[in-house]
């Protein structure tokens, strides 16, 4: 292991990144508003000597932090936001909460699990001047707001040879699979508001409109490709008044498919259904572009590095406590849940190298797929079976087993950042194949122009 000194560092650092963790837990903040979050990681940044970029894109909470010096430059993202809706206490094995923000994607730790990557790069710059550079970046609203893909769009990422990202989740493996690309459009319709019992021929109902355009898009899912996917919530319905016409009333739709082209297809077919409904109702409609993500675009160069990483370096275990408190939520709220294993609730195992594989999730790590090689890491911070986006997760965000983990994770990152600056002819393969992958065409954003970020 004497090679690789360079990542004893995170382990000299284990007091701080953990702590790091469980004040990001503690301080939940949603889409654009991690006020908290992103100033505590662009603190440590700073006094572990990065040079730091705040405001990145004219995102406040968005920032980056560079060492080194020359090419090849190697980024590694970190996230920090949380989920709206969820309780926030640790340790539980039933949920007693508010439903206020919490941590249900593990976004705290994924943050910092970057960063331990960044610190032992650096040191490893440190007793390598000369070899390159590595860039944290601190990418704000994956939940809801997709940042990394405005980012990509205004080309904040455009100078990177490669990145790596990671993401916790409940068993260690390189991710090799594409995602769904998908957009998210907030329709309005705008009617006349009357009496619905005196004079309902006055009216002319916004309601109506929304919910003619759900059945005609439910419709529609006979004649779209079977992996297409799209959702919406009636974010607006008008009022809470039966008596009343309804005047305005709002729809949000979430189109998702495995190709950018084929989103952009049913967005089109979508909206002109949102016009039928208009029609057919004597309403006015307007919809509102919020953001796009890519189908993500895994570099079969940088997968297998990451791979070779995981492999090499010795895994921890977790404590006879943690496992106690996992096996006790596997035979309780994780019991019905699909791939929960109460005897051995830990796979923290490096799991085989997989074959390409479509997962029917979106990520905005996509968008920076198509801007440079990227590949990305789980980590086994969670319990085998344990839903993402739930109360399950947030109370398993504090254990020693989800700092240690996530500190490992760090390793894995870093050790596949430095074999591709110790080995010139790896990232050239890695480049060659995205080169081939994009095409001629390059990357084409699927956020218009004029399209702003938005915290709501």
């Amino acid at each position: 292991m004497a090679k690789y000194d360079f990542l004893n560092v995170i382990d000299e650092k284990s007091r701080m990144l953990d702590g790091l963790a469980d004040y990001i837990w503690e301080h939940p903040e949603l889409n654009y508003r991690e006020y908290k979050s992103s100033a505590a990681l662009i603190g440590a940044l700073e006094a572990e000597g990065f040079e730091v970029t705040t405001n990145l894109d004219n995102m406040e909470t968005a920032f980056l932090g560079s060492f080194g010096s020359g090419r090849p430059v190697i980024g590694i993202l970190g996230e920090f936001d949380a989920l709206a809706g969820l309780q926030q206490e640790a340790g539980l094995t039933e949920k007693n909460g508010d439903g206020s923000p919490g941590h249900g994607c593990g976004h705290h730790l994924l943050g910092v699990g970057s960063l331990a990557a960044a610190i032992a790069v650096k040191k490893y710059l440190e007793d390598n001047p000369g070899k390159g550079t590595v860039i944290y970046y601190g990418c704000p609203a994956e939940e809801g707001g997709s940042a990394k893909a405005f980012m990509a769009r205004d080309g904040i990422f455009d100078g990177l040879d490669a990145a790596f990202c990671w993401h916790p989740a409940n068993g260690l493996s390189a991710q090799n699979s594409r995602n769904l690309a998908n957009c998210k459009v907030l329709f309005k319709f705008d009617g006349v508001a009357s009496h619905a019992a005196l004079t309902p021929q006055l009216g002319r109902s916004a309601l109506d409109a929304v919910e003619l355009m759900n059945v005609g898009a439910n419709y529609l899912r006979e004649h779209v490709p079977s992996d297409v996917r799209f959702h919406y919530a009636v974010t607006d319905p008008g009022g809470a008044a039966p008596g009343v016409v309804q005047a305005h009333a709002e729809v949000l739709y979430l189109i998702r498919a495995p190709k950018n082209e084929t989103v952009a297809d049913v967005y089109e077919r979508i909206c002109n259904i949102a016009k039928g409904a208009a029609l057919m109702t004597g309403t006015k409609e307007t919809h509102v572009f919020l953001k796009a993500v890519s189908s993500f675009m895994p570099n079969q160069v940088l997968v297998r590095t990451l791979h070779e990483a995981m492999t090499e370096l010795p895994y921890p275990k977790p404590s006879a406590e943690d496992i106690r408190f996992y096996k006790e939520l596997s035979k309780g709220p994780l019991a019905d849940m699909p791939n929960v294993d109460p005897e051995n609730p830990i796979h923290y195992e490096p799991k085989p190298l997989e074959d390409l594989i479509l997962r029917f999730g979106s990520t905005d790590v996509s968008d920076v797929s198509r801007v440079c090689p990227t590949a990305q890491v789980t980590g086994a911070t969670y319990a085998a079976g344990t839903p993402g986006h739930t109360w399950l997760r947030v109370t398993q965000g504090k254990t020693d087993w989800a700092h240690a983990s996530t500190r490992h994770v760090g390793k894995i990152l870093a050790l596949a950042t430095v074999k591709l600056f110790e080995d010139p002819a790896k990232l050239e393969a890695a480049k060659a194949e995205y080169k081939s992958s994009i095409g001629e065409k390059g990357f084409v954003s699927p956020i218009p122009a004029d399209v702003k970020p938005s915290a709501d």
